[in-house]
């Protein structure tokens, strides 16, 4: 390195400390997460800022925030320390050839999943490693190359790219449906129990489809994800809002119905995404442009819905 340049560098040790309260806005979670005592983050973060000449944070009652000098420098700092960290996994080898995602249980077991291998056969030298946990991963923190995420897509330091909607239709098993002669008219549904997801949801879906709002809807079990809900739904115990992407093959199969069309769409969306400091790297590269292809592809195929409506 240039001695210029090196005599203008703070320690890299109080770069990393100072990364770690800017993204926590806590010495103490920085502290756990290096493995060092809260003085000792605290130290590192007074020679940083005796070094900038200005603090870099406002120490407040059970508070922490960024000064305008800390804000400057958050954001620039995590780029450096992940190319620095994606550098020198390159020259270790090996982790190039791991693509770690991590994502939602349904969204991974009813769409992820079943097409993996297409993405595998396409790039066999990328081993795919799958995390479901409910835990929401930081993915400038850990090691994720990418997450599919719902939400509005607007974090932090990630690119988030739009996959697909999120988007609800009524769907229950054949025998549920013959056990009152058949669904013809959206009023017919109040005749069975109904799952919940969303308090509003069914009421919501009711006024898309053209029926008063009813207000004796919420008669079903609460379940608190979707393929708990298919599950439930293909045993015939009530009628589920359900995505109609993560049950394609079960209504292909005849196992669910969808008895009308009209979908509820809401402002939140499945985002693939991914650290801006993760965009250039090759597996990163694949596997999003693989994916926004497959549910190109799958979007193409389909039907349009013929309704929707927006809904919180």
């Amino acid at each position: 390195m240039d001695r210029s340049l090196a005599s203008r560098l703070p320690p890299l040790a109080a770069v990393r400390v100072f990364e770690a309260a800017a993204r926590h806005l806590s010495f103490t979670r920085a502290a756990v997460e290096l493995g060092m005592t809260q003085a000792a983050v605290s130290y590192q973060i007074k020679q940083l800022e005796d070094r900038v000449g200005t603090p870099l944070f406002r120490r407040l009652t059970r508070k922490l925030e960024l000064t305008e000098t800390g804000q400057r420098l958050a954001g620039p700092v995590a780029d450096a320390l992940g190319l620095l960290a994606n550098a020198f996994a390159a020259a270790h080898g090996g982790e190039d050839r791991v693509l770690k995602i991590t994502t939602m249980h349904t969204f991974a077991s009813n769409w992820l999943v079943p097409r993996l291998g297409r993405f595998e056969r396409l790039h066999p030298d990328i081993a795919v490693w799958l995390d479901t946990s409910i835990r929401l991963v930081d993915l400038l923190a850990e090691e994720v190359d990418v997450a599919i995420r719902v939400g509005h897509g607007d974090w932090p330091g990630v690119i988030a790219e739009r996959l697909m909607p999120v988007a609800l239709s009524p769907m229950a098993s054949p025998a549920l449906i013959a056990s009152i002669g058949g669904v013809r008219v959206p009023a017919d549904l109040l005749k069975l129990p109904l799952f919940r997801e969303d308090d509003d949801a069914w009421e919501a879906w009711f006024a898309l489809a053209g029926h008063p709002v009813p207000t004796n809807v919420a008669r079903g079990a609460r379940l608190d994800n979707q393929q708990m809900l298919g599950n439930a739904a293909m045993a015939g115990q009530a009628v589920a809002l359900l995505n109609p992407p993560f049950f394609a093959d079960e209504l292909a199969s005849g196992r669910l119905v969808q008895p009308f069309p009209q979908r509820l769409f809401s402002r939140r969306s499945y985002f693939l995404a991914y650290p801006k400091v993760r965009k250039d790297q090759p597996k990163v590269r694949a596997f999003r442009d693989w994916i926004l292809a497959e549910y190109a592809a799958e979007v193409a195929r389909a039907a349009p819905a013929p309704a929707l409506s927006t809904r919180l």
